[in-house]
């Protein structure tokens, strides 16, 4: 003769096999968070022939740092079609065209005052300055309450 049980009763361990579950695979206390920071300033810098006037040219992008003299350059080809380019200062030594000194030093975003032009066929079409300014980090320690 065969028992069965109340379908309340199925219902009640079913219940009770899930929460236990659920406190067998609770994630455990956590312990306190380690924060990674990260802080890069650049500067865009562009040149645009605005009417389109000379076809494909050359656009060499020329940096100086004021307080060392380091000078860093970067040469972008522009097609014709094409009227100008941006370009990120400093740019990741591990692209293909990046700014560098003479000597193949990437350039780097050490606060202090620079200089910038553009060439086009030897001759500064634009120019400006920036800075780039000290930067700290505040790191936040979130814990539980």
């Amino acid at each position: 003769m065969r028992i069965s049980t109340p379908a309340t009763f199925q219902r009640v361990l079913r219940v009770a096999g899930l929460l236990l579950a659920l406190i067998v695979f609770a994630p455990t206390t956590s312990q306190a968070q380690t924060w990674l920071v990260s802080t890069d300033a650049y500067v865009k810098l562009g040149v645009l022939d605005k009417f389109g006037q000379l076809g494909a040219y050359t656009a060499k992008f020329v940096v100086i740092n004021q307080a060392s003299g380091k000078e860093y350059t970067l040469v972008r080809q522009i097609a014709a079609g094409e009227k100008g380019v941006d370009v990120i200062f400093p740019s990741e030594a591990s692209e293909a065209e990046y700014f560098k000194t003479e000597k193949g030093e990437a350039a780097t975003a050490k606060p202090g005052q620079y200089t910038w032009e553009c060439q086009v066929k030897g001759k500064k079409v634009v120019g400006g300055r920036f800075n780039f300014s000290e930067v700290a980090n505040d790191v936040t320690l979130v814990g539980k309450n």
